[in-house]
C-alpha cells in the first residue's frame, strides 16, 4: 500500500472518529438536557405546591392600651389592618391607630343600655335599652387621598337609620339580645324582663321617592321556651334561631314570622363537657359549640329519612377550656382562647388543627380577626395585642384532597370538586379523587376500545399481510396520528355523541355483530370452493372484510329505529333512566373511548408492528420447518419474541390517553362524578387544569391545588413509564433467547 493511500486512510478513520465522538456526545447531551428539563418541571411543580401544605403561623404586631378599661364587646379592624375598633356593653365606640396606638375617636350610643349583642356575619353590633329598643350601628372608613396620601378617616353608620327600633311592644327592658339581617330585612331575638322571649322581624321597603329604608316590624311570642336561657343566636339568612339553656339547645324554625315553630332540642355538649361558648361559622350554616374541657363540635343540617336536622359533623380538640370563638371571614375556618389564654386555629373542611400557642394570659375578654384573615385581635385587660396570621391556604390539606369530607349541606362525606360557585357563602371543594378517578376511567375505555384493535391490526399488517399492502397499510394508519386532537374532540362533540344518542340500539348492534359478522365471514371463506378462495392473492384476505364491515354497520344503523321502536317503545334512552336506572349524559364515556381510542390506535398499532415485523425470520422459518402452523408460530414464537415492544406500545397509548386534554375538554360534559358508568362522563385532570386555569386567582389555593394536579398527572405518567420500562426489561431478558 503507497503513503498516499496509507494517509487517507488514516485521514477517513479520523474523520469517523471524530463524526462517532460528535455524535456520541450530541446524543449524551440531549439526554441529560431531557432529564433536566424534567427535573425542572418536577421542583417547579413542588415550588408551587408546597405552601398549601404549609400549618398556620402567628407572630406578635405590637400592642396598645383600651381607654377607660373597657371590655370590648366587639372587636374588628379594617381591611388595611391600620385602624382598629371596640364596641363596648355601655355603648361607646373607640377607633384605635394600630401603627401608633393612638385613640382615633369615640361616639356614644343615647340611651339607657341593658344588653349589647355582635353580629356572628358582618361587623355590626346592636344595644338594647330599658324601653325595649335598640339601635343597630357599625363602623365604617372613608379612603381619601389628600396630597397624594391616603388618609383612613373613621366613624360610624347607622345601616337601619338613628331612630331607635321597638323590640318588644310592651317596652320591657331588654336582658338578652341576638340579632342578624339579610341586607334589608333585620331579624331580633330577645329575652325582656320577666323572662319572656321577643321575636320581630323588620321587613325592609326602599321608599320609592325618598330612597330611605322602611322598616315594617311583626313581633311574635317564642313557643317552647326553656326555663333560663343562657345564649341566643340568629342565622344570617334567617331561617333558624338557637336558644342555648344549659347544655341543651332548642332549634327553632323563624322563617315564617307568624308559623315560628321547635324543630328540636339537641344536647349538644361534648361527652364529659359542658357548653362554654357558641358562635356560628362564617356563612351562618354550621354551628360550633365549645366546651369547658376544651372540645369544639361542628353541627349543620344533613337530610335524614326525608327530613333535614341538625347533626353532630365533627370535633376538635383545643388546648384548654374554651373561653372565646372567633370565625374566620368567607372562609370555614375558626380561633378559640382558652381560659388560660392558650390560642388555637382550626379548620373545619379538613378537620385540621392548624396552630396552638400560649399567647396571653388569664382573662381574655375578646378575640376577632381582621377581613383578610391575617391578623388576630386579642383583649386583656386593658391591652389590645395583635398577632400577624399567616394562613392563606387552611382549606387544602391530604384529608380533604384524598379522604372524603362532609360539606355544609351533603347528607353524607363525599368527594368533591367544585372549585366556584355563584354565592358568596360558598365553600370550595378541592377533593383531586373525583378527577384522579375521571382520568383512569377516560384511559380505560379509550385503552378499551383502542388495545384490540390496534394490536390486531399490527399483527395482521407484520405477519400476514402481502408486503405491497402493508407499504399502503401502515402509513395509512400512521398519518392518523397527524390527525389534530381538537378535530378528534370537535367531531366526537358535534357529531359522534348526538349519533349514538340518536341510534344507540344501532351502536349495541354494532359491538355486537360486527366481532360475530368477522367470525361468520371466517368460517364461510375456509369452508369456499378452493376456486374463489385461491383467486383471491395471499395476504391480500383482509379486502374481503371491507364489505362486510360496512354492510353490518350499515344494516344496524339503518334498523336502529325500528329496533328502538320495538323493543324500547321508541326511547332507548329513556328505557335506559327510567326502567334500569341508567344515567345518560350525551358526552360520555363511550363517546370518549371512541373519539380518544381512535387517537390512541396509530400510537400504539405502530410500535406493535415494529415489534412483530422486526422479530428475525430464522425464528419464524425455523417454528415452519419442525411442523408447527402458521398460528402456532404466531402465537408461540413471533408474540413471545414481540412481547416487550408489544406492551411498551400499549404502555405508550396509556400514557397518551392520561394526558390527552382536548379530546376528552370537548367530548365529555366535564362533570367530574365518579360513576364507573359508560353512558357517564367524567372530568379528567388535564381536562380540569386546561378549564380552570386561565380563571384561578394566582397564588390563591385553588391555583395551587390546579398545580398539584398537574403534579399528580406529572407522576401519573412518571409511574407508568417506569412500569413500563421495568416489564419491557423483564420480558426481553426472558425472551431475548429465543
Amino acid at each position: 500500500m503507497s503513503t498516499q493511500t496509507q494517509t487517507m486512510a488514516l485521514t477517513g478513520s479520523r474523520k469517523r472518529w471524530l463524526k462517532d465522538r460528535a455524535a456520541q456526545m450530541g446524543v449524551t447531551a440531549g439526554g441529560i438536557i431531557v432529564l433536566v428539563a424534567l427535573l425542572l418541571i418536577f421542583f417547579y411543580l413542588l415550588y408551587v405546591v408546597k405552601p398549601i401544605f404549609n400549618g398556620a403561623d402567628v407572630e406578635p404586631a405590637g400592642q396598645l392600651a383600651l381607654a377607660g378599661n373597657e371590655t370590648p364587646l366587639l372587636l374588628g379592624v379594617e381591611e388595611q389592618n391600620e385602624q382598629a375598633y371596640t364596641f363596648s356593653a355601655d355603648g361607646t365606640v373607640r377607633f384605635y391607630s394600630l401603627l401608633n396606638g393612638e385613640l382615633l375617636g369615640r361616639e356614644s350610643v343615647a340611651g339607657d343600655i341593658t344588653t349589647a349583642a355582635a353580629n356572628d356575619g358582618k361587623p355590626m353590633a346592636a344595644f338594647g335599652l330599658n324601653d325595649g329598643t335598640m339601635r343597630v350601628l357599625a363602623p365604617k372608613f372613608d379612603v381619601s387621598y389628600p396630597d397624594n396620601v391616603r388618609t383612613i378617616t373613621p366613624g360610624l353608620t347607622w345601616p337601619f337609620g338613628q331612630a331607635p327600633l321597638q323590640v318588644d311592644e310592651q317596652a320591657r327592658a331588654l336582658e338578652r339580645l341576638s340579632f342578624a339581617t339579610n341586607g334589608e330585612d333585620l331579624l331580633a331575638a330577645a329575652v325582656v324582663a320577666g323572662g319572656d322571649i321577643v321575636l320581630t322581624r323588620f321587613a325592609g321597603k326602599e321608599n320609592f321617592l325618598t330612597g330611605e329604608l322602611e322598616l315594617s316590624p311583626t313581633q311574635v311570642a317564642i313557643p317552647g321556651l326553656p326555663a333560663r336561657v343562657d345564649q341566643i343566636l340568629v342565622t344570617p339568612n334567617l331561617r333558624f334561631m338557637f336558644v342555648r339553656s344549659g347544655n341543651e339547645v332548642s332549634v327553632y324554625d323563624v322563617r315564617n314570622i307568624n308559623k315560628v315553630r321547635l324543630r328540636s332540642v339537641i344536647p349538644m355538649n361534648a361527652q364529659g363537657g359542658n357548653i362554654s361558648a357558641m358562635i356560628l361559622l362564617s356563612g351562618g350554616n354550621s354551628l360550633l359549640v365549645g366546651n369547658d374541657n376544651g372540645v369544639v363540635s361542628q353541627w349543620f343540617e344533613v337530610a335524614k329519612d326525608g327530613k333535614r336536622e341538625f347533626t353532630f359533623i365533627r370535633e376538635f380538640e383545643a388546648a384548654g377550656p374554651v373561653a372565646h370563638i372567633a370565625n374566620e371571614v368567607n372562609r370555614k375556618g375558626f380561633v378559640t382562647v382558652s381560659t388560660q389564654g392558650e390560642v388555637d386555629i382550626f379548620h373545619t373542611t379538613g378537620g385540621s388543627h392548624l396552630y396552638s400557642e400560649q399567647l396571653a394570659d388569664q382573662g381574655v375578654s375578646a378575640l376577632a380577626l381582621s377581613p383578610r384573615n391575617n391578623l388576630l385581635l386579642v383583649a386583656e385587660g386593658d391591652t389590645l395585642s395583635t398577632f400577624a396570621v399567616d394562613n392563606e391556604h387552611p382549606e387544602v390539606t391530604w384529608k380533604a384532597l384524598w379522604t372524603k369530607v362532609w360539606y355544609e349541606g351533603y347528607p353524607e362525606p363525599q368527594y368533591v370538586w367544585q372549585s366556584t360557585s355563584g354565592s358568596s357563602d360558598f365553600e370550595a371543594k378541592l377533593s383531586l379523587v373525583p378527577i384522579s378517578f375521571g382520568t383512569i376511567k377516560a384511559a380505560f375505555y379509550a385503552l378499551l376500545f383502542a388495545v384490540p384493535i390496534a394490536i390486531a391490526g399490527a399483527v395482521y399488517t407484520a405477519y400476514f399481510m402481502s408486503p405491497g399492502l402493508r407499504k399502503v397499510v401502515k402509513p395509512t394508519v400512521e398519518i392518523m396520528e397527524a390527525l389534530p386532537t381538537v378535530i378528534l374532540g370537535f367531531l366526537a362533540g358535534l357529531w359522534l355523541a348526538p349519533l349514538i344518542e340518536s341510534h344507540l340500539p344501532g351502536v349495541v348492534m354494532v359491538l355486537v355483530l360486527l366481532p360475530a359478522s368477522v367470525l361468520l365471514t371466517a368460517f364461510a371463506w375456509h369452508h369456499a370452493p378452493k376456486g374463489i378462495r385461491n383467486a383471491v392473492p395471499d395476504g391480500w384476505h383482509s379486502l374481503v372484510l371491507l364489505p362486510v364491515v360496512v354492510l353490518v354497520g350499515w344494516a344496524c344503523f339503518a334498523f336502529s329505529p325500528a329496533v328502538e321502536t320495538l323493543f324500547f317503545g321508541g326511547d332507548a334512552r329513556g328505557f335506559l333512566t327510567n326502567e334500569l336506572g341508567i344515567g345518560f349524559d350525551q358526552r360520555n364515556s363511550l363517546v370518549v373511548g371512541i373519539a380518544m381510542g381512535f387517537a390512541v390506535i396509530p400510537t400504539i398499532f405502530s410500535i406493535a408492528e415494529d415489534a412483530v415485523f422486526s422479530v428475525p425470520r430464522h425464528l419464524t422459518n425455523g417454528s415452519l420447518a419442525l411442523g408447527a402452523t402458521t398460528w402456532q408460530t404466531l402465537t408461540r414464537v413471533v408474540m413471545l419474541t414481540a412481547s416487550p415492544g408489544i406492551f411498551s406500545a400499549v404502555m405508550m397509548g396509556l400514557g397518551r390517553a392520561v394526558g390527552e386534554t382536548m379530546i376528552v375538554l370537548m367530548a365529555t360534559g366535564n362533570t367530574p362524578v365518579m360513576d364507573l358508568s359508560i353512558f357517564n362522563g367524567m372530568r379528567t385532570l388535564a381536562a380540569n387544569i386546561a378549564v380552570e386555569m386561565p380563571e384561578a386567582e394566582v397564588n390563591s389555593s385553588h391555583y395551587r391545588v390546579l398545580f398539584l394536579a398537574a403534579f399528580v398527572l406529572f407522576v401519573f405518567t412518571f409511574l407508568f413509564n417506569t412500569v413500563a420500562e421495568f416489564v419491557r426489561q423483564r420480558l426481553r431478558d426472558k425472551y431475548s433467547s429465543m
